[in-house]
């Protein structure tokens, strides 16, 4: 019988599996070069704790990192950070995680995930932002879960300098405006990040039978996405059916805009991880 995630025998187990099998080669990947041209913006369906515990999950995490040349930088807005005026995470190296959960075993308030040095890639960003941008650069806010648990799989060797931006707000249309201006930062070798989930229903954890509705939400944001309509994803409120179901609030799927800014083709969409996690979808997507 498969082990359930929400009750493993070893909590983060299969991810101690990964970083056994796959450490070595990890610390080996190529490094972006400007030959290879910008890196893509990604949309992480990022999970809980008990990704950790998921061995298709981080394989799928991981095969997805080992896809692209390794970035000379991550970006990643998580929806689990709203602060306005925009701030930027911690930079130093090593700076600790921001466990921003409850209720699960000890053992993954350990949990480390120590990154390079980022002070460089927090001041690329601060300018990239410009100057008439009010920015608040904390000292010791690390990484919450939305931004480390998905790195910790694509990422493992934590070699590679993170940054986490706040959302400003939970507005579409702003987050859209956001990843534009974040969107030369590719070209650099920095990959951008929306962290979120593509449905994000805690009902349909008690209740399977709304499985129909988060289901018909999925195929109505990938269609939308293929056709490229971004005024019907910032709209999706009223578009999408069974929004109120799928997303009772907006902070999960708002990170979507914000990958699609700094799309150069928003059409581009390549579903990465395509599946159904205890009712929601955990579709995760890449764009060019």
């Amino acid at each position: 019988m498969t082990q359930s995630p929400f009750n493993p025998t070893v909590p983060a187990g299969a991810y101690d599996e990964l970083l056994a099998r796959v450490l070595p080669q990890a610390r080996d990947q190529k490094l972006w070069e400007p030959s290879d041209g910008p890196m893509p913006s990604l949309f992480v369906s990022h999970g809980a704790p008990p990704t950790l515990d998921d061995p298709q999950w981080l394989d799928d995490l991981y095969q997805w990192g080992r896809s692209m040349p390794k970035p000379r930088a991550i970006v990643v807005v998580s929806a689990h950070w709203e602060n306005a005026p925009i701030a930027i995470s911690g930079s130093a190296a090593g700076t600790p995680l921001y466990y921003d959960f409850g209720g699960f075993h000890p053992r993954y308030y350990t949990l480390k995930y120590d990154t390079p040095d980022a002070t460089d890639l927090a001041h690329r960003l601060a300018g990239t932002l410009g100057a008439g941008t009010p920015i608040h650069h904390y000292v010791d806010r690390g990484l919450d879960h939305g931004a480390f648990i998905p790195l910790m799989a694509m990422y493992p060797a934590a070699d590679v300098p993170v940054v986490q931006l706040s959302m400003p707000g939970l507005d579409p249309e702003a987050l859209l405006k956001l990843g534009q201006r974040l969107r030369s930062l590719r070209s650099e070798g920095i990959l951008v990040i929306g962290s979120g989930f593509m449905t994000h229903s805690f009902a349909i954890m008690r209740d399977p039978s709304l499985a129909p509705y988060t289901a018909a939400f999925d195929e109505w944001a990938i269609a939308t996405i293929t056709r490229g309509d971004v005024d019907a994803l910032t709209d999706y409120r009223r578009k999408a059916p069974a929004a109120d179901i799928a997303h009772p609030t907006a902070d999960h799927f708002v990170p979507l805009m914000l990958t699609l800014g700094a799309a150069d083709n928003p059409q581009s969409a390549t579903s990465v991880i395509d599946r159904m996690f205890f009712g929601n979808s955990i579709r995760s997507l890449q764009f060019a």
